[in-house]
């Protein structure tokens, strides 16, 4: 049988290194044994000679352009993945491509909820994965948070901030702060906090993988952002055993479960300090959010978001009597 041919359309490429960009690069690597898989930026009227036979299109609102040349061309299925922006804030503005998408992806599990009944029927969850890693030694004289998310106002980096002013010395709190300033306000904002509370420090965009060990190193992973559709950062978190604290919002609920007891109110910097102190001051407490976490792991293995993923595409590709 022939290898279904798959353009993989994500408007966020290698030079962005962000979670877009994550998520299209595993996809393509997990569809590879079954597929023919093609990464790019766009998918254009030119591009019908290729005779694909599905669209996968990352982002509703920056891949719209790329779902609607599809459809003009033919009816072949187009899979349709949300991003947090996509699902908290930007369906209305989305309607037509999303009513032109054969399948919906949400990336929680709670992201079917945030959908429109008649949306629901074509949607499916399918949670990202990285593989699982050893868990490394945490400090012991000081609590080393780390915060990953490129400066942008939807990450919240504004509730880290307020939190590290309000830690002091003896609070034996330290924060790592990685990410690209996108705005670059922020990147000012980052750099006169970074000056007051010697705590705190920006380390601007890191690669993936030093991302990931800065992860794997840290006592506790902060998720602070406004809105999210799954956000990477968390799931590398939970799978190498560093505990999170997040703000309490369905993309992070979603991945962490809605018992987690490791977040806090979106915006509320004050909680995210004491949320801090009483990491540092409570093992108990971190045993426990690291017992949460150790038990969600196994949802975001490779292996099940490979399944995920070949089951939703099969189907595509039935319905519309493809190979």
């Amino acid at each position: 049988m022939t290898s279904p041919r798959i353009a993989l359309i994500t408007p966020a490429l290698a030079d962005a290194n962000n979670g877009n960009w994550q998520t299209a690069q595993r996809w393509a690597r997990l569809l590879r044994p079954w597929a023919q898989v093609r990464l790019a930026s766009t998918w254009q009227a030119a591009d019908v000679a290729r005779d694909e036979d599905l669209l996968i299109a990352l982002h509703a609102v920056k891949s719209a352009p790329a779902v609607a040349a599809w459809r003009a061309a033919w009816p072949k299925p187009v899979v349709l993945v949300l991003t947090g922006t996509d699902l908290y804030g930007g369906l209305d503005t989305s309607a037509a491509t999303l009513a032109a998408a054969t399948r919906l992806v949400v990336l929680n599990e709670l992201g079917l909820a945030a959908l429109p009944a008649p949306l629901r029927a074509k949607a499916h969850v399918c949670l990202q994965s990285v593989p699982a890693r050893t868990p490394l030694p945490k400090p012991t004289r000081h609590l080393r948070a780390v915060v990953v998310g490129h400066l942008r106002a939807c990450k919240a980096p504004e509730v880290v901030w307020a939190a590290a002013r309000q830690l002091s010395a003896d609070d034996a709190v330290h924060i790592d702060h990685i990410g690209t300033a996108l705005e670059p306000a922020l990147g000012v904002a980052a750099r006169d906090v970074a000056a007051q509370c010697p705590r705190y420090r920006w380390l601007g965009g890191l690669a993936h993988a030093a991302t990931r060990a800065r992860i794997q190193r840290a006592s506790v992973l902060v998720h602070p952002s406004w809105l999210e559709g799954g956000a990477h950062a968390v799931i590398e978190a939970i799978t190498c055993g560093t505990p999170v604290l997040a703000s309490r919002i369905d993309g992070n609920l979603g991945l962490l479960g809605t018992d987690y007891d490791g977040t806090f109110a979106p915006g509320d910097g004050a909680a995210l300090a004491a949320l801090l102190r009483r990491a540092r001051a409570e093992p108990a407490f971190m045993a426990h959010l690291t017992a949460q976490c150790a038990a969600r792991a196994a949802r975001f293995a490779p292996a099940a978001e490979q399944a995920t993923l070949r089951r939703l595409l099969d189907d595509c590709l039935a319905e519309q009597g493809l190979p």
